[in-house]
């Protein structure tokens, strides 16, 4: 549900609510930051400026695609219940976490299976799941749910996708998440990543990358509608084919 305004809270020795009361506002989750549509546009507009001048900062990138996704996120929400995985997605609310992954399984898994290409990924890019911010400023606890999930799945976007995380694995991976999910924040990444790479890997990323990875976003199915937790045996190849992803150049 949305924000809606509090009158559980106490009143104050003065006469008045306590903070929470008096913005009429109520924390809709764990975490949660309610904000104006104002504040929302100076922390986007903040939080735009930070990451381009700094893409690994990756908590500015959060709070941009928070911010920023009113339209893209309802949109994404909307494709999920309308699909069978993705509603059983949506009433579970898995979370990618070490706490919830067993690694010891997926490390065993055959090799070309996504549970242990996934594993791989991890520690040749020395990444954790657990470095994913949760939300804050999404005032609807369903659609907070939604980014966090777009969120926990980057990784496993770069798995069967083939791209590492360097700046042109970023890049390259966001053009499929723009056209995937409509959110601002991922185009800005797609549009404004490449300034800082070199020529040779500019010419590489326009002609080959770019072109390929667009075909991919346009061509595949919603990738919020998999549930990868129990996919973790499936080939990556298969689920490739499945959702429409072509082999990467």
């Amino acid at each position: 549900g949305r924000a809606r305004p509090s009158h559980s809270e106490p009143r104050g020795r003065d006469g008045r609510g306590g903070e929470e009361e008096e913005e009429g506002w109520h924390q809709l989750y764990p975490g949660h930051i309610p904000t104006s549509q104002l504040q929302k546009a100076l922390l986007a507009a903040g939080s735009a400026v930070m990451a381009l001048y700094d893409p690994y900062r990756h908590d500015m990138v959060a709070v941009l695609g928070e911010t920023t996704g009113c339209l893209a996120l309802p949109n994404l929400r909307d494709k999920m219940k309308n699909h069978p995985e993705g509603y059983h997605i949506l009433q579970e609310r898995p979370l990618i976490r070490l706490s919830t992954l067993d690694m010891a399984r997926l490390q065993g898994l055959p090799d070309g299976s996504l549970g242990r290409e996934y594993v791989r990924f991890l520690e040749d890019n020395k990444v954790s799941p657990d470095t994913r911010m949760p939300p804050k400023f999404v005032d609807d606890e369903e659609l907070a749910y939604v980014i966090q999930r777009y969120r926990e799945v980057h990784d496993l976007m770069h798995t069967l996708l083939g791209m590492p995380t360097n700046m042109l694995g970023e890049v390259v991976v966001k053009w499929f998440e723009a056209v995937q999910t409509g959110l601002p924040m991922c185009v800005l990444g797609a549009a404004f990543g490449p300034v800082r790479l070199s020529t040779r890997k500019l010419q590489v990323l326009a002609t080959e990358l770019v072109p390929w990875a667009i075909r991919c976003g346009l061509n595949a199915s919603c990738v919020l509608n998999v549930y990868y937790e129990q996919r973790w045996e499936q080939p990556v190849e298969s689920l490739r084919e499945e959702l429409g992803i072509f082999p990467p150049p």
